[in-house]
């Protein structure tokens, strides 16, 4: 049977789960690899072609009050001021898929800088530019990451975990699953957001009984 492991439903340009990422680092520091995090990538809005119009844009500002309210992390608009702004989340999600080909944990943590970089920053995570820059800033060979990045492959892939998380069930993001417990069964953790303390408590208790002594 595979070892208790959890199951990381996100998307790099969903606002909740840029809110949910101090809590990611925190499972990360408490259990480290006895508790591997795998990461697959939702799928928010691929493909979206229509530029925001402004009061989208004003609704999507409110949503990011109530995180900022929530969690206490910054938002900066200025990428939603952008002219022509797409909020197409599969470039974003297509390079993490790209990180997490050579290293899966590397790819949370470049989920984590891409979630600050759009939210906290104002950059513009839907160009494959930005992305490589961001990426070359955790050691990413950026030349090899753009030669993948309109791949037809890497496109696949990416769309692959959005079937993934479709058929699981997955409506919204963060979702959190935990797995296999003695019985080999998955377990939600958390449907949305939830503060560290009650995710680490609810893990603790989970892995208890999970963990099968020697």
């Amino acid at each position: 049977m595979e070892e208790p492991h959890l199951i990381y439903f996100a998307d790099p340009m969903c606002s909740w789960c840029y809110g949910f990422s101090p809590v990611i680092a925190d499972i990360r520091r408490a259990f480290g690899r006895a508790l591997p995090i795998k990461l697959i990538m939702g799928g928010l809005r691929p493909g979206t072609d229509t530029p925001m119009a402004d009061k989208a844009k004003d609704e999507l500002a409110g949503h990011w009050t109530h995180v900022h309210e929530a969690t206490g992390l910054p938002f900066n608009c200025a990428a939603l001021d952008r002219e022509g702004f797409l909020y197409d989340t599969d470039p974003a999600a297509r390079a993490v898929v790209r990180v997490r080909r050579d290293n899966p944990e590397l790819a949370l943590t470049y989920l984590g800088r891409l979630q600050a970089a759009f939210y906290g920053e104002g950059q513009d995570i839907t160009q494959a530019e930005v992305l490589a820059d961001l990426a070359a800033e955790h050691g990413v060979d950026r030349a090899a990451f753009l030669a993948d990045f309109e791949s037809r492959d890497l496109k696949q892939e990416t769309w692959g975990d959005y079937g993934t998380s479709q058929r699981a069930g997955v409506t919204g993001f963060p979702t959190l699953v935990a797995g296999p417990n003695r019985e080999g069964a998955y377990g939600v953790v958390t449907r949305g957001f939830a503060p560290g303390d009650q995710i680490l408590a609810v893990l603790n208790q989970w892995l208890e009984g999970a963990v099968v002594s020697h």
